[in-house]
């Protein structure tokens, strides 16, 4: 017995006749349907049960024989035979042409796979299939060429001339029998000569044709079979024919595209018979011809074939193509059972691994579940009367619900799932009402809100399924954001507000200067409301039980709040005391400015003297988790979690901070300031108006003017409200809110933008304290409206960008321990003028060392070669001096498919070392996208000059990773050298470089601002003025490892130019996906083709082949490809055609006979199987557990059982 779900490859190929008839179970001859009146199948029709199979199960078309026992009987009345009616989605059938038809896929694609193989041109091609010209088949005696055309009238008179010397024919007929007359190992003798003589455009023909020839000569396709003898007819269950409520039936496209090949068929067949004339026959084949096209792809050649209502039929291609097609809508994107979906609301009193599920969801979920269950405790005889407990809801169904759910985790997702931890698992809570319950920790990953955001649930079945989501997918376990290995569960808004209010510092507050003896002294002390929460105390160190004071600290006495003592019970007791919101008591202790060791000491005085210290922030909050998540890793860290959601939602409650329209402080001196600012810009009107500026620089300065009266009411409202103000503990803590939005609450609101972008110089003077005026109102409006719109924008493209980035990483996995790589990748800190983008430490923390690092005065080893680089030792590295080292990275790796476990380093979700069969390119596709959302859409205008617009943001990313030329180019130089000089030529400037051998001149417009002065010194690569760089340039002069760099660099710069950080080795990952082919220049006497692009193993293997037998080697230059041209490049048909071009993609891969090996994720879901990474890996599927209580005899049976 095959089995089906196990096969090593996929092949695609083109279809001979004879393998189309052997597909087949019978031919179609009729166009009907079904019957009208007893809707049975029309027999030898489109939906013949005698062909396709019964339409019910185990009822053949008459009914003599119906039920099971007859199963496999042909009926000897009807013919039908009797088996299951899910038949009729796999059989198929087929036509017989009465004329041979061309394929419409390879004489009209692009280009022109007939046309290459015949050395025709399509328009020629065209003429002869749609029956305008005659060609020459056979030239037998006569001076005419093979292939050559004849109009009717030429054709006439050459059948005059010589009589039937010769032959020539018209149709895909003619056609048919050029394709086999082609002698391939004959063309590619002739080709390979020309290669070696041509030039220019006959150079890239033969190149184009050699491609097309060998593709035939290797897959054992015949270049005949692109012509029809036979056409498939797919099953019926594919093409539906429904009936609809008025009794009117809806059939699909494909059955009227048929219906007009198999009329046309019919005609033309019954025309031949009758020996009609050659201009009808002509015309019915043409006809013939066309449908079949149609059917194939309808709209490809001339106008399409519309169905009622003016719509164009989809024919079969359509059914492939695009979102909708079969490969995206049904083979990557599947409907499942057992699924949910409801409102969300925030359950505070949930545990971080914790939802609740409404009751009835749940029970619907888990019911077949539930019904095992009530049949296992007897509470019901069998399955059916199981179900109609859970149906009718009975009181003990309720009981049962409570245990079958326990321990079986549910998994919740959002759409859209930007990244990883939009699905996360959590063990379900039975909640009363009909909304689902999720913890406020996780709404950042989820980048959820309470607003009426919908979440599906779905349930894990199997064993495996729930294991799964249990160890790696509990939201107690996703605390790292993948993309920068930061917390991605920090705390927000109330919890921050509580923790913030909670550790603030008051001299002044009730209770100041109290001397505590324990910390439940501190508690009741608070509560009695003798001590306010911000009151400074002291309190004997020894009291508060933590380890990690030292032996002299412990004697001590600690100066320090009420609040701080409640805030720091909630960590462990070897967690420092944190006494200020600084990086040093995080990771120091606690300073030593807060103890007193003197016995006898004014304590009081001591408190009274200490400056206001910072209170616990959001950013702050963030530091202390991800320093719990270095201590004490996942379970510990979730438990504190739930401990700081807890304590701030209660202070936040008790601190009672609220807003009140008098809590906005409008200062006095705002008047002055824009009375001041309106005399300013009265004197420049008058300047511009007496000529002394031009209206350019009368509009710069008068925005400078109110740009400036902005700031200094900013900075004197801020100074003027109180730390204690409600608002500005928000901004404060950043719990919500920022300065400019207190400026415009008690500022004012400053310049606005119009659509274009442009300020207008008309400023908002008022503040929303004191109320717009309507001619501001209507101002404001305009900035208001291209917020939304650009969001709207942002969010698609930004999810077009993932799709591409996925597409071209997906085949990324680590696969091997360690590749033995010989190269390592330099990285300093990158910086751009003075502004550091990233620094050094980011760079190579949690990364592979390539070579041994000492330290540069001391000498000393700082870091072993290939010896993991943690956060400590990238602290030794920086503080030591070193500025640039080695590392391992996935650029340099040599692992033939994906990458190994040395080059990529840790692994930033868990902070450990990544394993085997991690799907990296997944998560640095996600990782690069996800931010996508929140980069913006803009381009910076360059003080008015038109061609100088440096792209930003997300097109900035795209033009990056797209590998396109980009939008104000800098022009670089070529070689190493000096500036010589730079001189005016008419209209433009030229910059003379002089190298060791040669000089250049580059000549640059006068809008461009240079970087290069005289007498400087450059390197090759190096910009000679401002702009952005094309990467092909850069490749071409600076080789791999410059444009390596490059890109690295300019994608860095602006994800963290808008404050996004993401880690080098995402980006890495991509870089090395458009860099992996290379094109051959010289094929030398290796098989590869010249022009071609080729992976650089199958090169090497190729060359190194040829050299040990002493022949020619080839020789190729790398390129650059953008992430869509290597995604359509990529080994997998599978995976190209499901990304984008799919009939191109297909009709490719059929004539080369490709071979998919299903490295790939995406290939491997469209087929059904376990995805060959993580727990799908070969290496861990046939991984076997011991059971002891098994008997002996298995045992030994287990044994034997390979692991790989």
């Amino acid at each position: 017995m095959l089995d089906v779900n196990n096969f090593e490859f996929m092949k695609i190929g083109l279809a001979s006749p004879e393998k189309i008839r052997s597909w087949s179970r019978g031919e179609v001859k009729k166009p009907e349907t079904i019957n009208y009146r007893t809707l049975k199948p029309e027999k030898e029709g489109l939906f013949c049960e005698r062909i396709f199979g019964p339409q019910k199960d185990w009822e053949c078309h008459c009914g003599k024989y119906k039920r099971v026992r007859y199963k496999g009987v042909v009926c000897d009345r009807c013919g039908v035979e009797v088996t299951r009616a899910k038949v009729r989605r796999e059989r198929m059938g087929h036509i017989e042409l009465a004329a041979p038809v061309s394929h419409i896929w390879y004489f009209k694609g692009i280009p022109s796979r007939m046309g290459l193989a015949l050395d025709m041109s399509p328009r020629s091609l065209e003429e002869i299939i749609y029956f305008a010209s005659y060609v020459v088949t056979d030239p037998g005696d006569t001076p005419l060429e093979k292939k050559q055309l004849l109009s009717e009238k030429e054709y006439r008179s050459y059948r005059e001339k010589y009589g039937y010397g010769f032959q020539a024919g018209m149709g895909a007929e003619a056609i048919k029998k050029l394709l086999q007359d082609l002698d391939i190992e004959k063309e590619l003798e002739f080709l390979k000569e020309e290669l070696r003589t041509a030039q220019g455009q006959r150079r890239n023909r033969a190149i184009k044709r050699l491609e097309v020839i060998e593709a035939f000569r290797n897959s054992g396709n015949k270049p005949e079979w692109m012509i029809m003898d036979v056409l498939p007819v797919i099953p019926p269950e594919l093409r539906p024919m429904v009936q609809l409520d008025g009794g009117r039936f809806a059939t699909s496209d494909l059955n009227d595209l048929y219906r007009r090949v198999i009329n046309r068929n019919n005609r033309l067949k019954r025309l031949l018979d009758l020996g009609a004339p050659d201009i009808i026959v002509q015309n019915e084949k043409r006809m013939l011809q066309e449908a079949v096209d149609a059917l194939i792809d309808n709209g490809r050649r001339g106008r399409p074939v519309t169905g009622p209502g003016n719509r164009p039929l989809k024919s079969l291609s359509h059914m492939l193509k695009g979102k909708q097609g079969r490969f995206r809508q049904n083979l990557l994107g599947k409907r499942v059972d057992y699924s949910g979906r409801s409102v969300i609301v925030v359950g505070p009193y949930l545990k971080m691994y914790q939802c609740g599920l409404p009751k009835k969801m749940a029970l619907e979920l888990f019911k077949p579940f539930v019904m095992k269950e009530l049949v296992n405790k007897g509470l019901a005889h069998n399955i059916k009367s199981a179900k109609r407990k859970v149906e009718r809801v009975s009181p003990e169904v309720w009981d049962v619900l409570e245990e079958v759910i326990k321990e079986h985790p549910v998994l919740l997702n959002r759409a859209p799932t930007l990244h990883r931890l939009g699905i996360q698992a959590f063990e379900p809570i039975l909640v009363e009402g009909h909304a689902i319950r999720l913890h406020p920790l996780v709404c950042t990953a989820y980048n959820a809100d309470f607003d009426g955001d919908q979440m599906a649930v779905h349930v894990p079945l199997s064993a495996e399924a729930q294991a799964e989501a249990r160890i790696l997918m509990l939201a107690s376990g996703n605390i790292l954001n993948p993309k920068d290995g930061k917390p991605v569960v920090t705390p927000s808004q109330d919890m921050v507000l509580g923790s913030f209010y909670l550790t603030m510092d008051n001299k002044e507050e009730k209770g100041s200067g109290m001397i505590l003896s324990s910390v439940n002294e501190a508690v009741s002390a608070y509560q009695r409301g003798t001590a306010g929460l911000h009151a400074r105390v002291a309190i004997p160190v020894k009291a508060l039980g933590k380890t990690s004071f030292t032996d002299k600290q412990q004697d001590a006495m600690l100066l320090t709040t009420v609040g701080r003592i409640i805030f720091n019970e909630i960590f462990p007791s070897s967690f420092p005391y944190i006494n200020e919101a600084t990086r040093d008591n995080l990771f120091n202790g606690t300073p030593e400015k807060y103890f007193v060791y003197e016995k006898g000491a004014d304590i009081r005085e001591r408190m009274y003297d200490l400056p206001i210290s910072s209170a616990v922030g959001k950013e702050y909050l963030g530091q202390i988790i991800a320093r719990c998540f270095e201590i004490y890793h996942t379970t510990e860290t979730s438990v504190i979690l739930d401990k700081i959601k807890q304590l701030g939602f209660t202070y936040s409650t008790r601190a009672g901070v609220t807003v009140a329209v008098s809590d906005v402080i409008v200062p006095d001196e705002k008047q002055a300031i824009l009375k001041e600012s309106d005399e300013k810009v009265a004197v420049v009107t008058n300047q511009y108006r007496r000529g002394l500026i031009t209206n350019e620089e009368r509009y710069d300065r008068v925005i400078d003017i109110w740009s400036k009266a902005k700031d200094d009411i900013t900075d004197i409202l801020m100074k003027s409200m109180d730390r204690f103000n409600s608002i500005m503990l928000m901004v404060d803590s950043k719990a919500r809110g920022n300065k400019s939005q207190i400026t415009q609450l008690g500022g004012m609101r400053g310049l606005m933008a119009n659509p274009s972008g442009r300020i207008i110089e008309l400023p908002i003077k008022s503040n929303f304290r004191e109320g717009l005026t309507v001619l501001e109102y209507f101002l404001s409006t305009h900035g208001a409206r291209k917020g939304l719109a650009d969001t709207a924008l942002r969010t698609a493209d930004s999810g077009y960008l993932t799709r591409r980035l996925v597409d071209v990483a997906q085949d990324v996995i680590v696969r091997e321990e360690d590749c033995g790589t010989d190269k390592g990748f330099t990285v300093s800190r990158i910086q751009d003028g003075k502004e550091v983008i990233e620094d050094l430490y980011d760079r190579i923390e949690g990364r592979y060392c390539f070579e041994t690092v000492r330290h540069p005065e001391t000498n000393e080893i700082l870091v072993n070669r290939n010896e993991l680089i943690d956060s400590d030792k990238a602290n030794l590295i920086v503080n030591s001096g070193v500025t640039k080292l080695q590392i391992r990275s996935v650029l340099s790796c040599r692992a033939r498919h994906g990458v190994c476990k040395k080059c990529y380093g840790r692994n930033l979700a868990t902070g450990k070392f990544v394993e085997i069969g991690e799907a990296v390119g997944i998560i640095a596709a996600q990782s690069i996208g996800e931010p996508g959302t929140q980069l913006t859409m803009r381009t910076f205008h360059t003080g008015g000059v038109a061609g100088d617009d440096i792209t930003q943001g997300l097109p900035r990313i795209q033009e990056l990773f797209e590998a396109r030329n980009p939008k104000g180019q800098a022009t670089i130089s070529e070689i190493d050298g000096v500036v010589k000089e730079i001189r005016e030529a008419k209209d433009r400037r030229e910059i003379e470089v002089q190298g060791e051998a040669e000089t250049k001149v580059y000549s640059v417009t006068y809008g461009s601002r240079l970087r290069v002065s005289e007498g400087q010194e450059i390197e090759a690569g190096d910009e000679l003025t401002d702009g952005s760089i094309d990467p092909k340039e850069m490749l071409r002069i600076k080789g791999i490892r410059g444009v390596q760099n490059y890109i690295l660099q300019e994608v860095q710069r602006v994800y963290r130019n808008q404050g996004v950080e993401i880690n080098d080795k995402h980006v890495e990952v991509m870089i090395k996906q458009m860099l992996r082919k290379i094109r051959i220049v010289d094929a030398g006497d290796t098989p590869l083709l010249p022009g071609s692009f080729t992976d650089i193993h199958e090169y090497e293997a190729a060359n190194k082949e040829a050299i040990l037998s002493g022949k020619e080697p080839a020789v190729a230059k790398p390129v650059l490809l953008g992430i869509t041209k290597a995604s359509l490049e990529t080994d997998s048909f599978l995976s190209a055609a499901s990304f984008q071009e799919t009939t191109r993609v297909l009709t490719d891969a059929a004539i080369k006979g490709k071979v998919d090996q299903l490295l790939g994720l995406k290939e491997n879901v469209i087929i059904g199987k376990l995805i060959p990474a993580g727990t799908g890996m070969n290496r861990y599927r046939s991984v076997k557990f011991d059971d002891p209580n098994i008997e002996d005899q298995d045992s030994k049976e287990l044994e034997t059982a390979t692991v790989e």
